[in-house]
């Protein structure tokens, strides 16, 4: 029996079934398109190359190599998960179908929160940039400024929130279309930006060029391991998203291969953009904490909001485009994500079936999308009522929460497979080795950033009853998961008896 033949499945067989999307709405080149788009490498460079430099310094690049690893690894392994097992559920489904419900269902719940996590974060850079923008369009900073107005700050977020769902609520043939416009301006204007860095350095103009060497590439000659592992849980938070192509697996033209070929594609397109950027950032300020260097504490927020005047000029409002239209279209294309994971638990009952709804006119998942709205819109409320600086704190526990479903998924596939992962070369390294090393490293990752945000002086410092807000918002989210789930074993306990997606191994088909 073919994976597509696997899909269309009853349910009531305990395996995976169709849950009424449009089919075949989107091909490789477009699916690419949404997952550099959730990435949104304009908006997690200048929120994420600043906290990065401060842990690493000159050894940026380094630490982008060592999160690219197991991103790669990682993916190799959600491809061949994909190929057995199509479904939007992707990580909730495929750790169901092999650890089983428990597992498979806290799975789900790590990308929910994830995805919650970051829809109000790019909701949030979009109105800071948002803001920017009018006060360079019509010369007056004041204008900036309204962005910490709190009252205003809160409700132009919603604003954007729901903009981006009611776009992703309209199906995929609108997020295509949306995404090939706002994806192909941020990388034109971070292709100016690195050329432009470059010219200043080869001209003398640069504000402390620095000679690129060979050390720079050098993860160990970073200081702790501490460092190092902060400094990879901040670069695997910039390399995720990329699994947005497979979150919409069901509605790709040959849904057993183009998603996992574009999740592949996508994080080689995306190392690329990284490591231009971030050399040409390195080599244009340095990493001095004074003036424009990158180590500059009041540079990391946004780090391009400092340096785009200098380095690009009068065309510096290009750049505050450039993150507006990557948060706005990230913001949207995010939505993706959550909702159709949503959805596959409504589905197969491991949430009330209200989240299974479609729209009859657009096939999108109509229920499940507005309620990773509002979702995310509380979110932001409470975390940017509670902490001024709620931005730093939640990307560093965003990449305790990718760490942690990753890792789960990935290991997933190392199970799945256990019957055939010795059985060729092929299937050893893509089924077994890749992604158990890749999840391996991922929840080491983990444990290791849990703990060491415990510390009260850890991200911004900022902490409740002396425990760090970031572990607090981190552990916090996956403790309310496994209540949650708890909840749902008394309302819907056919899901945990596997008597809806049952545990089950591929079988090896030469």
């Amino acid at each position: 029996m073919s994976a597509s033949d696997t899909v269309r499945n009853a349910a009531g067989d305990h395996g995976l079934s169709e849950k009424g999307l449009k089919a075949g709405s989107v091909g490789l080149i477009g699916a690419v398109v949404i997952g550099v788009s959730c990435i949104a490498p304009a908006y997690t460079l200048t929120a994420a190359l600043g906290p990065t430099v401060s842990e690493v310094g000159v050894h940026l690049p380094a630490i982008f190599l060592v999160g690219f690893i197991p991103m790669l690894l990682v993916a190799l392994g959600y491809r061949e998960l994909n190929n057995a097992m199509p479904d939007a559920g992707t990580s909730f489904t495929w750790a169901s179908r092999a650890f089983g419900p428990w597992l498979g269902w806290m799975g789900g719940w790590g990308l929910i929160a994830a995805t919650i996590i970051v829809l109000s974060n790019l909701a949030a850079v979009a109105v800071d940039f948002f803001y920017l923008m009018l006060a360079q369009i019509f010369s007056n900073p004041a204008l900036g400024d309204l962005a910490t107005i709190l009252p205003l700050n809160i409700a132009t977020t919603l604003v954007f929130i729901a903009g981006a769902c009611w776009i992703s609520y309209r199906g995929m043939e609108t997020t295509k279309t949306f995404q090939y416009i706002l994806v192909g301006f941020q990388l034109l204007v971070l292709g100016w930006f690195a050329v432009a860095a470059f010219s200043h350095v080869a001209n003398g103009t640069a504000f402390d060029a620095t000679a690129i060497t060979a050390d720079w590439f050098n993860p160990f000659s970073v200081g702790s391991f501490s460092k190092f592992a902060a400094g990879v849980s901040l670069s695997i938070f910039i390399f995720w998203g990329w699994d947005v192509t497979l979150t919409m697996n069901e509605e790709t033209k040959n849904p057993e291969k183009t998603p996992g070929r574009a999740a592949t594609v996508t994080v080689l397109v995306i190392i690329v953009i990284y490591m231009t950027v971030s050399l040409a950032t390195l080599s244009f300020a340095g990493i001095g904490e004074t003036g424009l260097g990158a180590g500059n504490p009041a540079n990391q927020a946004s780090i391009f909001a400092v340096l785009a005047g200098p380095v690009m000029g009068p065309f510096a409002i290009l750049m505050s485009l450039a993150i507006l239209s990557s948060s706005a279209a990230s913001l949207q294309s995010t939505f993706v994500s959550p909702a159709r994971t949503l959805l596959s638990m409504g589905h197969y009952r491991a949430l009330p079936q209200s989240f299974s709804k479609i729209s009859p006119t657009h096939k999108s998942p109509s229920y499940a999308t507005i309620a990773a709205a509002i979702a995310a819109a509380a979110f932001y409320v409470i975390t940017r009522t509670l902490s001024e600086n709620a931005l730093w704190d939640t990307i560093t526990a965003l990449g305790m929460m990718i760490c942690f479903y990753y890792g789960i998924t990935a290991l997933a596939c190392v199970w799945y497979f256990r019957a055939e992962a010795f059985r060729s070369v092929r299937n050893f390294l893509t089924k077994f080795l890749a992604p158990l090393v890749g999840g391996v490293i991922l929840l080491v990752m983990f444990v290791k950033t849990a703990y060491d945000s415990m510390d009260p002086s850890y991200g911004s410092g900022s902490n409740i009853a002396g425990l760090g807000l970031v572990f607090i918002l981190g552990a916090g989210v996956i403790l309310l998961g496994v209540l949650l789930m708890l909840v749902m074993y008394r309302r819907h306990p056919e899901f945990f008896r596997g008597q809806v997606l049952s545990r089950t191994s591929q079988a090896y088909n030469p």
